[in-house]
């Protein structure tokens, strides 16, 4: 999946994330939430950054995780800025403590869950570690993934402790994943 991601040209990367965010804006989930969750992307994933733009410009209040590797969970931020955010492992983009309010993820209405790989039915390959199925199995309100459509497989290993995401965003289409 990652050599496949990592073949998209700069353009088409560019115009289905657009694709995508726009589709995400038109949805119930997005236009009733006043606190969104979401993760800051790095390339090849869809973009987030127009989204957390987007968010701010909708007068929203944007939740970015921190990952605690010790104790294997995330927790949230308030992010009102990208000056805001540090490069920690694997250049990954997250909010820098001492400059950002910390956040009860029961507050977030939507959060956008990550992935490398989805199945319609909402189950998702994550990067490895397990911290948002551990986070997913706390929390009880709105859920999406975005995702490029090549990144829906029909086929996942799918574990006891995997929690389906409820709605899909691609490029093409909506999939609505907890009425299947």
């Amino acid at each position: 999946m990652k050599n496949t991601l990592s073949s998209l040209s700069k353009q088409e990367y560019e115009q289905y994330s657009y694709r995508i965010s726009k589709s995400l804006f038109s949805t119930k989930e997005w236009q009733e939430a006043a606190v969104v969750g979401v993760t800051v992307s790095i390339a090849p994933e869809v973009d987030t950054w127009q989204v957390i733009r987007e968010a701010w410009n909708q007068k929203k209040t944007v939740a970015v995780p921190k990952c605690l590797p010790d104790e294997k969970r995330l927790q949230f931020h308030t992010l009102t800025s990208f000056l805001e955010l540090e490069t920690v492992y694997y250049g990954l983009f997250e909010p820098i403590p001492e400059r950002t309010e910390k956040m009860d993820p029961a507050d977030i209405d939507l959060f956008l869950v990550p992935g490398l790989a989805f199945m319609n039915n909402g189950y998702r390959l994550g990067f490895g570690g397990g911290y948002y199925d551990r986070f997913l199995k706390l929390y009880k309100k709105q859920t999406a993934s975005l995702a490029f459509s090549s990144q829906i497989v029909s086929q996942l290993p799918v574990e006891s402790h995997d929690i389906p995401v409820q709605k899909i965003i691609t490029e093409e289409r909506i999939i609505e994943c907890d009425s299947i």
